[in-house]
């Protein structure tokens, strides 16, 4: 076997995040009394996007983020009477019960479970990330989860890959593979922890960016001819 130690990512590469952040949006707007345009939805999603991007280069913290996405949501559709706080508790409330897999996350887990060490690396919220990862019946499938907000770092900081290998039995970087879908947090993060990555593109996104993963894969199972 090429790999031993495989990483993977949780959102949008084991679970269908897409599919859990709208269910939790039209819940939450549900929960407020206002109404939910498309447009609104996808003024949510890219502003969510963008102040993640700033968390993995440290330009706001996660506190921070958690209660500025809904600030500035608000802030814009003309309603700063919302009580941002309480909107981002039910928001995370209703965002811990979305556990759809992506397809095949869980025959490909299953396949690796018997030759591999898996664990998890994300940056999600902590409480959260448990919730769904009990709720779907794949925790078992890991030896551990390592969450930033428990550990302190976050993807793509190399910081956080130390403290990953640091909790890893006989961690041998050659034998570690990492599998997400960001290019900016798995990829550039496993890049600069000189470790092996595979890119979970799906939508065949073309790489605009310098960070180059080792390999690509479409569709999970393809993972299984790389390790």
């Amino acid at each position: 076997m090429r790999y031993q130690t495989l990483l993977f990512d949780v959102d949008d590469t084991l679970f269908d995040f897409q599919a859990a952040e709208k269910q939790a949006v039209i819940h939450l707007f549900q929960d407020l009394n206002l109404p939910l345009s498309s447009e609104t939805y996808a003024y949510y999603h890219q502003l969510n996007e963008s102040l993640w991007r700033q968390y993995e280069v440290g330009q706001i913290t996660r506190p921070a983020l958690l209660v500025k996405r809904f600030h500035d949501l608000f802030a814009h559709m003309g309603h700063s009477e919302v009580d941002d706080s309480r909107a981002e508790r039910l928001y995370r409330d209703h965002l811990a019960e979305g556990h759809e897999l992506e397809p095949d996350a869980l025959q490909l887990i299953t396949d690796l479970k018997p030759n591999y060490e898996l664990y998890v690396v994300t940056n999600g919220v902590a409480a959260t990330q448990r919730k769904r990862l009990a709720d779907a019946h794949v925790n078992g499938y890991f030896e551990n989860v390592f969450i930033s907000e428990v550990l302190g770092a976050q993807k793509p900081e190399p910081e956080f890959f130390e403290l990953v290998a640091d909790q890893i039995p006989n961690f041998d970087k050659s034998k570690t593979l990492v599998i997400g879908d960001s290019l900016t947090s798995d990829i550039k993060g496993a890049n600069g922890f000189d470790l092996d990555s595979v890119w979970f593109n799906p939508n065949g996104v073309n790489n605009q960016t310098d960070t180059q993963p080792t390999y690509e894969i479409s569709k999970l199972l393809e993972l299984e001819t790389i390790v």
